[in-house]
C-alpha cells in the first residue's frame, strides 16, 4: 500500500511493527486458537517496542501520539496474520477514557501498566436486550454510603479472562430528574459479585467473548472515572477510538487476505498463464486493494481529526470509516477465499477461518445499519426512524 501522505516517522513506524508482526504471523495465532491460549509473546514485545501505549500520554509511560499511531500498529500487524484485538480495547477504549477523564490516581494506577502491556482492561458496554440502543442500558449503580453497588449483565465482553479489570458503562439516577444517565466504572476482575461466563463462538480468534453478570458489585468511590454528569461524553471518547480502531482491524485483515490471494494468483497455472493473468482473477483483487486504500484514508482522517480534539468531525469520519473497512474487509476476504478454490478451504492456507472474522468487522462494535442511521440523520439531516 503506498504511504507517500504519512510523515517519514509514521512510515518509520509501520515498518517496525510490520518486521514484529512477520515474525509471528498468521500460523501463530491459529496455534493459539487451537491450544486455547493468548499472544502472550506477541503482546509482551509489542509493548516492550513502545507500540501498545503509543497513544498514552508520556507522563504516565506512553508514547504520546495518538490514534493515527495506535491504528497504524493494529493495522500492519493484521496485515501480517496476527492482529492483537485487545489493543482495541485496552489502550485504545480504557486508556483514551482513563487519560482524558480520569482522577490523577486513576491514571496513575492504569494508565503505566496500560502503556507497557502489564496491565490490560476489558470494555463491558453491550447488553442482552439493548443491543446497538445505548440508551437502553440496564446495569445500574446506586449510591450506599460512601460506595456504589453496580447490578446488571453484559454480553460479547473480549478477553475478560485476561484482563485486570473492566470498565463497564452503566447507569445512575439523577437526583433531580430521576432519569438515568450513563457512568463509567472500574470492576477489577476478583471483585465479589462479578462473575463470567464464556460464550461459545465461531470466530476464530485467541481472545475469548464472556457474559458478564455484575449482582450488588460493592465499588469504592474512586471506581467511578470521572465527572457523574459527563458519562456520555466521556463514553462517546472512547466510542470513535473503538471506531478508529476496529477500522484498522478491518483494513489489516483484509490487506492480509489480499496479499495471500495475490501470492498465489502469481504462482497457480492452470493453462499457459498464471491465473493473476486472467482478468476474472485479476479485476476483483484490484476492486479489493482499491476499497481497502479507500477505508484507511478516511480511518487517516478521523484519526487526525480526533487527535487534533474534534470529537464531532472524528464521530462522523470514525463511523465512516468503520463502516468501509467492514465493507472492505469481507469483500478482501471473500475474494481471497474464490481467488485459491478449494485451497482457501483448506487449514493450510488459513484462509477460510477469516470469513467469520471478517463479519466482526462488519457488526462490531456497530452494525452497518446504525452507522447509516447515523450518517442519514447527523450529516444528511434525515429524520430518525427510532
Amino acid at each position: 500500500m503506498s504511504t507517500v501522505l504519512e510523515t517519514e516517522e509514521h512510515q518509520a513506524l509501520r515498518a517496525a511493527v510490520a518486521a514484529l508482526g512477520k515474525r509471528y504471523g498468521r500460523a501463530y495465532m491459529q496455534s493459539l486458537v487451537s491450544e486455547g491460549g493468548h499472544p502472550r509473546e506477541l503482546w509482551a514485545e509489542a509493548a516492550k517496542a513502545g507500540f501498545l501505549g503509543v497513544n498514552l500520554p508520556e507522563e504516565y509511560g506512553g508514547g504520546g501520539a495518538g490514534m493515527a499511531e495506535l491504528s497504524i500498529v493494529l493495522e500492519e500487524l493484521g496485515a501480517t496474520g496476527s492482529p492483537l484485538l485487545m489493543m482495541i480495547v485496552s489502550p485504545a477504549i480504557c486508556g483514551t477514557v482513563i487519560s482524558r477523564f480520569g482522577t490523577e490516581e486513576q491514571k496513575r494506577q492504569w494508565l503505566p501498566g496500560l502503556a507497557d502491556g502489564s496491565l490490560t482492561m476489558a470494555f463491558g458496554i453491550t447488553e442482552p436486550d439493548a443491543g446497538s440502543n445505548s440508551h437502553r442500558i440496564t446495569t445500574t449503580a446506586r449510591r450506599d454510603g460512601g460506595d456504589w453497588l453496580l447490578t446488571g449483565r453484559k454480553v460479547f465482553v473480549s478477553g475478560v479472562d485476561i484482563a485486570d479489570a473492566t470498565l463497564i458503562v452503566g447507569r445512575t439516577e439523577d437526583a433531580r430528574t430521576g432519569k438515568l444517565k450513563a457512568c463509567l466504572f472500574i470492576v477489577p476482575r476478583e471483585t465479589p459479585g462479578f462473575q463470567r461466563n464464556r460464550i461459545d463462538m465461531e470466530v476464530h480468534a485467541p481472545e475469548k467473548q464472556f457474559e458478564l453478570v455484575l449482582d450488588d458489585v460493592r465499588l469504592p468511590a474512586e471506581a467511578l472515572v470521572g465527572d457523574e454528569d459527563a458519562g456520555l461524553l466521556q463514553l462517546f471518547a472512547g466510542l470513535n477510538p473503538e471506531r478508529i480502531m476496529t477500522a484498522a482491524f478491518g483494513i489489516g485483515m483484509g490487506r492480509y487476505a489480499l496479499s495471500r490471494a495475490v501470492e498465489y494468483a502469481k504462482t497457480r497455472q492452470v493453462w499457459k498463464e498464471p491465473i493473476g493473468a486472467h482478468q476474472a482473477i485479476a479485476h476483483p483483487l484490484a476492486q479489493a486493494h482499491i476499497e481497502l486504500e479507500l477505508a484507511r484514508l478516511m480511518m487517516q482522517k478521523a484519526a487526525r481529526l480526533y487527535d487534533a480534539g474534534d470529537d464531532v468531525g472524528a464521530g462522523e469520519a470514525a463511523n465512516m470509516a468503520k463502516y468501509a473497512a467492514g465493507e472492505a474487509c469481507v469483500k478482501a476476504v471473500d475474494q481471497a477465499v474464490h481467488t485459491l478454490g478449494g485451497n482457501g478451504l483448506t487449514r493450510e492456507y488459513g484462509l477460510a477461518s477469516l470469513i467469520t472474522g471478517a463479519r466482526v468487522a462488519r457488526i462490531a462494535p456497530v452494525s452497518r445499519e446504525m452507522i447509516l442511521n447515523y450518517v442519514s440523520h447527523q450529516t444528511l439531516g434525515l429524520p430518525k426512524s427510532y
